[in-house]
């Protein structure tokens, strides 16, 4: 069975990603691409669904560590016999995908075992698998439909009941280089390349990336581990940043909230964008952006709040019945019907994103602003109605306080595009718009006798959302109004001393079962405790939240503190996001 989600590390190419076990296991890989479907999926079932090991025979204790700040994993196991490492990488290619396994003895003599189960379609489907000889390398290959698999190494593994299998020595400093190349299928095997040189020049590229960011700023290791995680979630060619590589670890153990998190969000893209400004990644920050404004661009009306990694616009979410789940957690659901929802916030945050953008390079970019103009023209026209929220909820829709808020600031940051840029675009009634919008929040998302803003406008429910109000500059972190909602959210959704979305008992998401605490969440505590002048509380919840990351510094969706586990997809992309913004917060106060 699958390993506690801890155990897991991520390694990438930028187009995809593979979870790695500390026991030498990849349970996890989406071929070529994060949303394309698994050849490894043991994660969500059993070995019998896919997975490539390789750990010793015997009993071993085992410590890991990235190599230096690239995505490089080196994982060592110590045995009784010996010690061995083996570093995991897959090194960027053009149109395939490869990775790169490496043995390498350290002390003493290890033995160590070899498995390789192939199984396409998320562990679905058996496929041919045969040794041919390309370039006079023996090599197998596993084929089924569009998908071609090959596997090198100096020792091949043997076929026996559909999987294949290995046991071999490993002396002190002998090298062994493992690969799985991922190939289309209809296009022939040839040039397969040394695979030594491009994990050294991959790893010397990453270190080169994460050398430039700015270290002013608590936990800075980890801030910088959160910004090279962000990247390799990130689609080298187009931009695309996924919410996460996994789909359906579970929110609820054992429940349905189960959610496919490979797919492409406006707010996490809008979020990296002001992340990667913040720590001096400007330059980088133009590849977001690209994405972002190609997936936006149409007609007003027909925006989405999520896109597949290429910008495309149908993510239809199906249930994948044969396969058992995390934690026997059901459905298994691969797409997202989110992508239909309606979401008020996200304009918002593109708004911000874009701004942070200008304000970082002084360019205007009016072709850009064109699109951006036609947008925060159609929320002129919708803005008063209600939508499923920054949580997408499946139960009914409302006004809730944070979309109306995130309204606020498109029409603000479309206002000051055009009073410091000189954009073009009808300012009074935008900066109307935009006073009425702030003045409706105040009136209907506040509750004046608890003093505290609400979740939506016909509650008196909080919700951690609203943490978020100075961030955006709605409202300043220390007044009255923002403090009553610290100490509201405080006595409401603190579980643990980690912070909840919101109370699930309300049934406001439409759904069963109950939820842990939202990382994102408590990151956000810490951002409001800064600007509020709790200083002293900021600085001791970001420390146990950083303490909350795995050996890697890799943080999941939720928290289960009673137990002490991760919950939900892995690694995410919005805990890292908060993380980092967390840090910038603590360090301006």
């Amino acid at each position: 069975m699958a390993l506690p989600i801890a155990d897991y590390a991520l390694i990438g190419d930028r187009r995809t990603g593979a979870l790695v076990g500390t026991n030498g296991s990849i349970d996890w890989l989406c071929l070529p691409r994060f949303d394309s479907s698994a050849c490894f999926a043991g994660l969500l079932g059993t070995d019998e669904h896919g997975h490539w090991q390789l750990c010793p025979v015997d009993d071993y204790e085992v410590s890991r560590r990235y190599v230096g700040a690239s995505s490089a994993l080196e994982t060592t196991f110590t045995t009784a016999t010996g010690v061995v490492t083996l570093t995991d990488v897959m090194p960027p290619g053009d149109d395939r995908a490869d990775v790169v396994r490496r043995v390498r003895g350290v002390s003493g003599t290890v033995r160590m075992r070899h498995e390789w189960m192939v199984r396409l379609d998320y562990g679905a489907i058996l496929p041919w698998v045969q040794r041919e000889t390309v370039d006079g390398e023996a090599v197998i290959t596993a084929i089924g439909g569009p998908d071609l698999l090959v596997l090198r190494g100096p020792r091949l593994p043997r076929a026996s009941d559909h999987r294949h299998t290995d046991e071999f020595d490993v002396a002190a400093d002998a090298v062994l280089t493992f690969s799985t190349t991922w190939l289309p299928s209809h296009l022939p095997v040839g040039d397969l390349g040394v695979q030594d040189d491009r994990v050294d020049a991959s790893i010397a590229e990453e270190q080169d990336w994460a050398g430039r960011c700015r270290a002013d700023m608590p936990h800075p290791d980890l801030v910088r581990r959160s910004l090279s995680t962000l990247r390799l979630l990130t689609d080298a060619e187009t931009g695309g940043i996924v919410a996460a590589p996994t789909t359906s670890l579970p929110e609820d153990p054992g429940g349905q909230r189960n959610w496919d998190y490979r797919f492409c969000w406006l707010r996490d893209a809008a979020l990296t964008i002001g992340a990667l400004i913040e720590a001096g990644y400007t330059a980088e920050a133009q590849l977001w952006r690209g994405w972002l404004l190609r997936a936006v661009a149409g007609d007003p009306a027909d925006l989405q709040i999520v896109y597949a990694v290429d910008g495309s616009r149908r993510l239809t979410e199906v249930d994948l019945p044969h396969l058992p789940g995390y934690a026997d957690s059901r459905p298994v659901r691969i797409g997202n019907g989110a992508s239909l929802q309606r979401q008020l916030d996200v304009l918002g945050e593109v708004m911000i994103a874009l701004e942070q953008t200008r304000q970082a390079t002084g360019h205007a970019d009016r072709s850009a602003w064109a699109l951006q103009r036609a947008l925060v023209e159609n929320l002129a026209k919708t803005w008063q109605q209600p939508d499923h929220g920054l949580w997408e909820v499946r139960g009914p829709q409302q006004r809730f306080t944070h979309s109306q808020a995130m309204v606020w600031a498109a029409f603000d940051r479309a206002v000051r595009a055009i009073e410091d840029f000189d954009l073009d675009g009808p300012v009074d009634e935008w900066r109307e718009l935009r006073d009425t919008a702030r003045a409706e929040v105040l009136d209907h998302g506040f509750d004046h006798a608890r003093g505290t803003f609400v979740q939506h406008y016909e509650t008196t429910e909080v919700d951690a959302s609203l943490l978020v109000l100075p961030q955006i500059g709605f409202i300043a972190g220390d007044d009255p109004r923002m403090l009553g909602t610290i100490a509201a959210i405080e006595e409401d959704l603190i579980r643990d001393g980690l912070v909840l979305r919101y109370r699930t008992e309300t049934g406001v998401d439409g759904l069963p079962g109950d939820e842990h605490p939202f990382l994102a969440c408590s990151f956000w505590l810490v951002s409001a405790y800064a600007r509020a002048g709790r200083t002293d509380d900021a600085l001791a919840l970001f420390d146990r939240l950083c303490g909350l990351a795995n050996d890697v510094g890799l943080l999941p969706e939720e928290y289960d503190a009673a137990r002490t586990r991760m919950i939900g997809n892995f690694p995410q992309a919005f805990s890292h996001l908060a993380l980092v913004r967390a840090a910038f917060d603590l360090r301006t106060a």
